[in-house]
């Protein structure tokens, strides 16, 4: 084939890269497609990509092309390369293209891949695959089959290539990314709804001279907050609130646990301090650092005597003849931490008395100079709107309020119990 014929098929099987490049958004698909045409039209021994990992700033073999497929295989899942180390890592960080005629002579070349997989390296060709937010990898054509060594010639065909590449590559991991965080948003959707699912079907709840009202407002779409109504269908009601540590879904999955061993506890046993030491068991042994604040009543429905125990959880406020008290009640560590027992307080509620009790999502709300919002502030602000029918209401206000144009960092629940 004389060179004339040779330029006409390299330019062909360019036009055959542009065709590949808009029929697959698929990317492994697309830079084994481009590499075997890169193989060819530069009528190489073997081809291969290497793509720069920012997180440990290593290059990695994503594909490699030659007749050994075992070679192939040992390069893509043993040979990791720093940058800087051997050819393709002087050409990623110096961001320049290579033509070496004769690796033997040039001292950038390393021989760890040759060694690993059996192959023997003459002459190369290294390129960096660039996109708009920098390096994406490099593209390597070795060993031409019809003569001794690359040209500068070839050079800049194989450049033009990986011109091509490197827009098509970006392309397609940006698509692979969005399809990505489309399920991620599908999935957190599905979570969410699910989570939605553990609560009481009503935030209202209302039996004899007891009225609940709750609300939970969640940080994001899956979170860490519950809290719970259990009618006893006898002069009994229970009522639970918590806060798991941490957010996202292991949070909301810890959760989930807690809810679901509450709910076959408080109907197991008779005391709050039992259902939750037992609670407290079953939490045992999950991931470090994952633990549940908890605060478990149950109510009276005809005399208001409240039975509480709480687990590291933030003091409930009590709204008794216009005065708002803190109650000071004696509590355990956090469950799944420590095997410990459980206090029980008792606090007796008169005619028009009420009981918030919340979350730290509520204290954790920052304002635009980082200040957070703190416990003091929101019993001051209670203060100010103790004798409102939707005490709720003010108090998420408040928050909104306080926190404008900032992302509200946690959870925040918040249970109203009143006895008429």
């Amino acid at each position: 084939m004389n060179s004339c014929d040779k330029q006409m098929k390299r330019l062909q099987t360019l036009m055959e890269v542009s065709v590949i490049i808009s029929s697959t958004l698929d990317f492994k698909e697309l830079i084994t497609l481009v590499m075997e045409k890169a193989k060819e039209v530069m009528d190489a021994e073997a081809s291969s990509v290497l793509l720069y990992n920012k997180e440990s700033d290593k290059l990695e073999f994503e594909v490699a092309l030659n007749e050994n497929e075992v070679a192939s295989k040992k390069l893509t899942s043993k040979i990791v390369l720093n940058m800087g180390e051997g050819i393709a890592g002087w050409v990623a960080m110096n961001k320049k293209s290579l033509v070496i005629k004769d690796v033997v002579y040039d001292e950038r070349f390393s021989q760890r891949a040759d060694k690993t997989t059996g192959f023997t390296t003459r002459s190369i060709i290294a390129v960096p695959l660039m996109g708009r937010k920098g390096l994406i990898g490099v593209a390597e054509v070795i060993n031409p089959v019809a003569k001794g060594s690359f040209t500068k010639n070839d050079l800049k065909i194989f450049e033009t290539l990986c011109r091509q590449v490197s827009v098509a590559m970006e392309n397609a991991r940006f698509h692979e990314e969005s399809i990505k965080r489309e399920r991620l948003k599908r999935e957190l959707e599905i979570a969410s709804s699910l989570q939605k699912s553990f609560f009481p079907p009503s935030p209202f709840f209302s039996k004899e001279r007891i009225d609940v009202t709750a609300c939970n407002i969640m940080a994001s779409q899956v979170g860490g907050d519950i809290y719970d109504f259990i009618d006893f269908h006898n002069n009994k009601i229970g009522i639970l609130i918590g806060d798991v540590s941490g957010k996202g879904v292991s949070a909301a999955l810890y959760m989930a646990k807690a809810i679901s061993d509450f709910r076959h506890m408080a109907v197991s046993f008779d005391s709050v301090d039992s259902v939750m030491s037992e609670i407290n068991k079953s939490l045992f042994g999950y991931p470090m650092g994952m633990f549940l604040t908890a605060i478990y009543l149950t109510v009276d429905i005809f005399t208001g005597e409240l039975k509480i125990t709480s687990a590291g959880h933030p003091p409930p406020l009590l709204i008794s003849d216009g005065v708002v008290q803190t109650t000071e009640l004696k509590t355990a560590p956090p469950l799944g931490i420590v095997s410990t027992e459980f206090p029980v307080n008792t606090i007796k509620m008169q005619k028009g008395d009420r009981l918030l009790l919340f979350t730290d999502g509520v204290f954790d709300v920052k304002n635009r100079e980082g200040e957070r919002a703190g416990f003091e502030r929101v019993v001051d602000f209670i203060e100010t709107k103790k004798n409102e029918e939707n005490i709720i209401e003010n108090i998420i206000e408040f928050t909104r309020e306080f926190s404008r144009d900032t992302q509200i960092p946690d959870d925040i629940t918040i249970v109203d119990l009143r006895f008429e």
